[in-house]
């Protein structure tokens, strides 16, 4: 898919966090992971979506990390993965459910979606919430091992989305990592010092920027 043409997708739904409760430690903590769809358009600032709640802030949100993306795609190979069990739009705590992505996402991407535009900023690493989310201990090893992070977002330009709005690609670069090329530092025994330095060349949010540099210390 070339830079400034319309990609063959559209958004599937917009969802907001609401309040709740897991227990991956075993004791009840609260998260903003359960998200349902929206009505209409929803607003969305270089602090995410209006009115989502975020609770683990250290992890989670801010400019870097305001937006995340996942698929329809992603969902119809879950469902099959997990036995047929249908997934709603929101189930991975995303804010914007698409149709599908093009190929393939990379870090720096900058994307149109309604009045809003947003830069792709790196991938989701899974936690102990997401688990507790999906009912399974096991499932952060699994989303690992599935290699279908979705995609973070930072918001360049403010504005309001809705179901249906088609998503254009307006720029790429193909010397940019894919997302997945960043997802899969995270799971490696060994690390390439020379991919890492290529990996902090592109726009990555400061939390993969800071692993980043962190393991490269470790390799150099």
């Amino acid at each position: 898919m070339s830079a400034g043409s319309a990609i063959a997708t559209t958004v599937i739904a917009v969802n907001r966090g609401r309040p709740g409760t897991v227990a991956p430690r075993g004791r009840a903590e609260a998260t903003g992971i359960f998200k349902e769809p929206v009505a209409g358009r929803a607003a969305i600032s270089t602090a995410g979506l209006e009115g989502d709640i975020i609770v683990s802030t250290r992890h989670h949100g801010g400019p870097d990390q305001a937006i995340y993306l996942y698929s329809a795609a992603d969902y119809a190979w879950w469902s099959q993965e997990l036995g047929g069990t249908p997934l709603p739009p929101g189930s991975f705590g995303e804010n914007l459910t698409l149709g599908d992505w093009w190929a393939p996402p990379r870090v720096g991407d900058r994307l149109r979606i309604g009045e809003v535009e947003l830069q792709i900023s790196g991938a989701r690493i899974p936690c102990g919430t997401l688990a507790a989310r999906m009912g399974d201990p096991g499932f952060v090893k699994r989303f690992a091992r599935a290699r279908r992070p979705g995609c973070y977002a930072r918001v360049l330009v403010a504005g309001k989305v809705g179901a249906g709005d088609t998503v254009t690609l307006l720029e790429s670069s193909p010397s940019h990592p894919t997302v997945n090329e960043v997802f899969d530092q995270w799971y490696l025994e060994a690390r390439d010092p020379q991919v890492l330095r290529r990996l902090l060349q592109a726009p990555l949010a400061e939390r993969a920027a800071a692993a980043m540099r962190h393991w490269l210390a470790q390799v150099d």
